[in-house]
């Protein structure tokens, strides 16, 4: 290890040190701790759960090693960091991550030293979303907040803002690393053609359903539902653990029966008990609807662009598309 490593390496155990001072977050050994990064020969990414380690993949071919913060199969909203990651991010050349998403990794990233610190939310735009977004949520809200509303982060889902924030990873890229910035460039430019291929794949699929209103277990399609002028109704917020109330519960069976609903979705990280009783209750179907926060064996699909192939299909299917 070379001397500029070592010093990175002694800064590392020091932040953990001072994170674990001041309760940054709880640390623990549970969480991944995946392939470190430094020392490589290349440009290491610190990427803190799937959507963010896809970008960073493909924008950065074979001039990157990209680490995830988040092991497959993890719940990306519950990750605690150990110690030895938050120094394998401090080792990294770089880290990309979408900031208020994993409370954290924001901290662990607020106390690195990392030249390189990439914030997705930062490169598009972010709404306040409630557990109901889209059609009947706009004519409900009149310039007022939905019902529990937050600034919602699901920003990957929608394939327009997706590819606005790898646009942005891209320049980022060949800013840090400028002695590849063409091939960077290139990547990042046949990726957002790819994005711009897969909205054309939705829009066109979604123009013509019996119906515009969709029920999921979690509230992380409300991007995609307003791209596509669709509703999401979501049982839970934007926190995929919480528990609905019975008069949420009622609502939902109500609107179902009124908007021609089919279908609960609920997806792959997360228990589908919640959607199969309120399907049950209501005489729905259920199907899963991923959020692509991890991919897995469950998943259908192997990367970004085939679950969201995957999701198109099941969207088809339940809102009765022609």
């Amino acid at each position: 290890m070379n001397r500029s490593r070592r010093l990175k390496r002694f800064a590392a155990l020091t932040s953990v040190t001072a994170v674990t001072a001041l309760g940054l977050g709880t640390l623990s050994a549970c969480s991944t701790d995946s392939a470190a990064a430094g020392d490589t020969g290349r440009f290491d990414v610190v990427a803190s759960f799937y959507p963010m380690a896809f970008l960073a993949e493909r924008i950065g071919g074979s001039h990157v090693h990209v680490t995830s913060l988040t092991s497959p199969g993890q719940e990306p909203h519950d990750l605690e960091l150990s110690p030895r990651q938050i120094a394998s991010l401090q080792d990294s050349d770089a880290v990309l991550y979408l900031k208020n998403l994993q409370p954290s990794v924001d901290d662990a990233v607020a106390q690195s030293t990392v030249r390189t610190k990439i914030d997705a939310a930062s490169l598009t735009t972010l709404e306040e979303h409630g557990n109901e977004v889209g059609g009947h949520a706009a004519a409900h809200d009149s310039g007022t907040h939905p019902e529990g509303a937050a600034k919602d982060p699901h920003i990957w889902l929608d394939p327009v803002r997706y590819a606005q924030v790898a646009a942005g990873v891209g320049r980022a890229f060949e800013k840090a690393d400028p002695d590849h910035a063409a091939d960077y460039r290139e990547n990042t430019a046949a990726l957002v053609r790819q994005l711009n291929d897969l909205d054309t794949r939705f829009r066109t699929g979604l123009a013509h359903t019996k119906s515009k209103v969709f029920i999921t277990t979690h509230a992380a399609f409300g991007y995609l539902a307003e791209r596509y002028g669709l509703t999401e109704e979501a049982v839970n917020g934007l926190d995929p653990e919480s528990e609905p109330s019975a008069a949420r519960v009622r609502d939902l069976e109500h609107m179902a029966r009124a908007d021609g609903v089919t279908t609960v979705f609920y997806e792959t990280l997360v228990s589908d008990k919640t959607a199969r009783t309120i399907a049950g209750d209501a005489g729905l179907r259920t199907d899963v609807l991923d959020p692509l926060e991890g991919i897995t064996g469950k998943s259908r699909g192997t990367d970004y662009f085939s679950v969201q192939d995957a999701n198109l299909t099941a969207l088809r299917k339940a809102l009765g598309a022609s």
